[in-house]
């Protein structure tokens, strides 16, 4: 008999918990997915071409909203805090500040690939997580070391290949909206002067997605 999403997503809310993060089931019609959202991605972010779970090597919202289509659950992850950093504010991050939350944007995407792969395993094998934040695997992406045309070919040299999941933002998913259909009302975080990465409090909340069917 083949296991139900109804029997298995307690384990995985179990899961989660250990891992210390919160877990709420969502329907993956809830799931918010818009086109300006890539453009957030496009226009001001310094990371756009260098990772490959970014643009332009994420799936666009019109792949991301076909797939979610085919999906009737999914698993919303909540991370509050920066693991390594439980306080600071503007003057303690580096302006180069990817690297200033590692061990952050780890946790989100370990995680995610976790219960992405728990659930495989349980015999859900269409199961297929969405992260959060520039992928941090490596010190260097081959993407950014890469000259010339961007293109998909890149990511046959990916040295995590098994590992790197999109981020929701990179694939068009609003996050903000997708959250708020759980009742959990996320919100910018100021930064000082509006100096871009400088954010004035270390109170982050990051979401990752997982489907299961």
């Amino acid at each position: 008999m083949s296991p139900s999403v109804s029997d298995e997503l307690p384990h995985l809310v179990k899961l989660a918990t250990s891992k210390g993060v919160q877990a709420k089931p969502i329907p993956a019609r809830d799931v918010v997915v818009s086109n300006w959202v890539r453009f957030k991605c496009r226009f001001g972010c310094k990371g756009y071409a260098k990772h490959l779970s970014c643009p332009p090597y994420a799936p666009t919202p019109a792949e991301t909203r076909a797939m979610v289509s085919e999906y009737e659950t999914g698993l919303l992850l909540r991370f509050d805090g920066v693991p390594g950093h439980p306080s600071f504010g503007p003057d303690d991050i580096p302006e180069d500040f990817h690297h200033f939350y590692k061990d952050l944007i780890l946790w989100v995407s370990s995680t995610v690939h976790l219960i992405e792969k728990t659930a495989f395993y349980d015999g859900f094998y269409k199961s297929f997580g969405f992260g959060g934040y520039p992928c941090i695997f490596c010190e260097e992406c081959v993407a950014e070391q890469c000259e010339g045309i961007v293109d998909e070919s890149t990511r046959r040299k990916c040295r995590h290949m098994d590992l790197v999941r999109p981020s929701m933002e990179a694939s068009g998913i609003d996050v903000f909206a997708t959250a708020k259909k759980v009742g959990w009302e996320l919100s910018t975080i100021p930064c000082r002067d509006m100096e871009y990465g400088r954010v004035i409090h270390s109170d982050i909340v990051s979401i990752g997605l997982v489907l299961i069917e």
